[in-house]
């Protein structure tokens, strides 16, 4: 997984060779986004399946474990999905027992989302898989692979939400090294 030898694509260029036409798709890079994806989310496929679980039940209990407290009108926002979509998945994931809905402290109509122990559990354990396939693959590139490939995804996002999703991270980075320094 970590041996990165990418070959030179006609899409690529050289110092030697002439820019690429401004007018001719990037297939190489798209099919490397799809690909990468599909082997991305596949090794988390496999752990989910065992359980009855799909994708959608990762998106929610990864955004759920990172951000406690989440309201579900948060969590449909991020997810962009319909509250019919996430209605399902989330009823499976609380009758589970992976997920636990509160009521706000100030507003008993919020739904706050929070995982369960076997929630974060699991969460953690997917997270895991991710990593290692990531950080083989930035270990094999070398120093600095892991800025480019932040600045890269980034700028991937639409310019109108980029700034919302970077605070939206940096919020749960915060959040989770705040809970590592309290952890006894």
């Amino acid at each position: 997984m970590a041996d990165i030898g990418i070959t030179t694509s006609p899409r690529s260029s050289t110092a030697h060779e002439a820019p690429p036409r401004a007018d001719e798709p990037y297939f190489d890079l798209i099919e490397l986004l799809f690909f990468a994806y599909r082997d991305f989310v596949g090794d988390a496929d496999e752990v989910l399946a065992k359980l009855g679980f799909g994708r959608a039940h990762h998106r929610v209990l990864h955004f759920v474990n990172r951000n406690p407290g989440m309201k579900v009108a948060d969590l449909l926002d991020v997810l962009r999905i319909t509250k019919q979509s996430l209605g399902r998945v989330l009823k499976q994931l609380i009758d589970e027992g992976f997920v636990i809905q509160k009521e706000g402290a100030n507003d008993r109509r919020q739904r706050l989302l929070y995982v369960s122990p076997a929630g974060e559990a699991l969460a953690m354990k997917l997270a895991g898989l991710q990593t290692a396939r990531i950080a083989g693959v930035l270990d094999a590139l070398g120093p600095g692979a892991r800025e480019a490939a932040q600045r890269f995804l980034a700028g991937m996002i639409d310019a109108k939400h980029r700034d919302r999703v970077l605070r939206l991270i940096a919020h749960a980075d915060r959040a989770g090294a705040q809970l590592r320094d309290d952890a006894p």
